[in-house]
């Protein structure tokens, strides 16, 4: 697990990190990412910061996840210049992307990056594909997403490169 997560959080990074050669590593550990899920509610959709630093220009995020197989949510769609890149802890589940979101309605501004959400009750047209621990998928921007189902619980990752810096540092 180690070696996946620092290639994707690498990955993620990267870029950010070779404009400006002076930007100190950035830790964040296995034993802060457990403690940190840990933590979150049971009951509820969880999606919060566990690090976001200033990386040059702009600003990266790693947020931890707990999402109950009770709650699997509405799918929904970032208007936002943000990639998402999940990584998955435990757990499975279906995950749908691309394709529209069915009444999609304003669901107001993001809290990670102060811009506009929108939700609807599913995906037509998407791409389904079944994620379990260690895989990993990148989002783009504005793109509609949406875990149709899941299995368990799941417990996974999100990098959030921002290349605009709107989300909050912690």
């Amino acid at each position: 697990m180690h070696k996946a997560l620092l290639f994707s959080a690498g990955l993620l990074f990267a870029a950010q990190a070779m404009a400006q050669s002076t930007l100190p590593a950035i830790d964040v550990t296995a034993a802060e990412i457990k403690a940190f899920i840990d933590a979150l509610p049971k009951d509820a959709i969880s999606d919060l910061p566990i690090r976001v630093v200033t990386v040059g220009n702009g600003k990266a995020g790693v947020y931890g996840v707990f999402r109950p197989q009770s709650l699997p949510g509405d799918a929904i769609r970032h208007d936002t210049s943000v990639t998402e890149i999940y990584y998955m802890l435990e757990g499975s589940a279906t995950l749908v992307t691309g394709g529209t979101i069915t009444d999609e309605v304003s669901a107001g501004n993001s809290p990670n990056t102060q811009r506009p959400n929108y939700r609807g009750s599913a995906i037509q047209g998407g791409v389904s594909r079944k994620l379990g621990v260690g895989d990993v998928v990148i989002i783009p921007p504005n793109v509609p997403h949406w875990w149709s189902s899941l299995d368990s619980d799941i417990r996974y990752l999100i990098f959030r490169p921002d290349p605009e810096g709107l989300q909050p540092v912690r």
